[in-house]
């Protein structure tokens, strides 16, 4: 059970345009910016964020880039985020059998050496405390520019702050991602809620 229950969309209508940034994205105003809007603020904030870091025009894929959010949730433990991201990869061309390989990706032929990497990087950085070491570092380098790094980095780090939000708030996972949870997740030890708790 969530810690404060969100508040309807309606509730601060100032917010329709910050909301509709994430219908886009995940389909859905998710449960967290709805609690959240007690202060609109935060949600415009971060809602720029977001666009910033998820930027359409940025040198990583978009749908890559939710799967980086994965790993760095993942590896933080939140599973409200875990669900979500794979839901926002298929929105962003991931195909099904790449989400469903997800377990995998250390030797899935769906995964290139760069996204291992890349993956590797994001499980180390979403990490505490944080494992990212100059070897992995070189490995980044070897497959990805500055630029890709920064932005591989922003996923990772726009994510921690969703980790901590949920994970505090114990924010309720909505049906669409907690059904995917359940098909894909749960194989690898996944279930749903706060760390596993309802």
């Amino acid at each position: 059970m969530a810690h404060l229950e969100p508040l309807p969309a309606s509730t601060t209508p100032e917010l329709a345009d910050d909301f509709a940034i994430f219908e886009r994205i995940l389909g859905f105003v998710p449960n967290s910016l709805l609690t959240m809007q007690r202060r609109p603020k935060m949600v415009k904030g971060f809602g720029v964020l977001t666009k910033a870091v998820m930027d359409p025009e940025g040198p990583v894929d978009l749908g890559f880039m939710r799967l980086v959010a994965h790993f760095a949730s993942r590896a933080a433990g939140c599973r409200y985020c875990e669900a979500h991201s794979l839901i926002a990869a298929g929105i962003h061309g991931i195909p099904d059998e790449k989400i469903a390989a997800v377990w995998e990706y250390a030797d899935s032929p769906l995964y290139s050496e760069a996204e291992r990497v890349a993956l590797d990087f994001a499980l180390a950085a979403g990490a505490v405390p944080n494992a990212v070491d100059p070897a992995l570092m070189a490995r980044m380098k070897e497959h990805w520019s500055e630029e890709q790094i920064v932005q591989i980095l922003g996923a990772v780090c726009l994510y921690g702050f969703l980790n901590r939000w949920n994970d505090s708030m114990a924010t309720e996972l909505e049906d669409a991602p907690k059904a995917l949870g359940e098909a894909v997740l749960r194989r690898g030890g996944w279930t749903s809620g706060r760390h596993g708790g309802e």
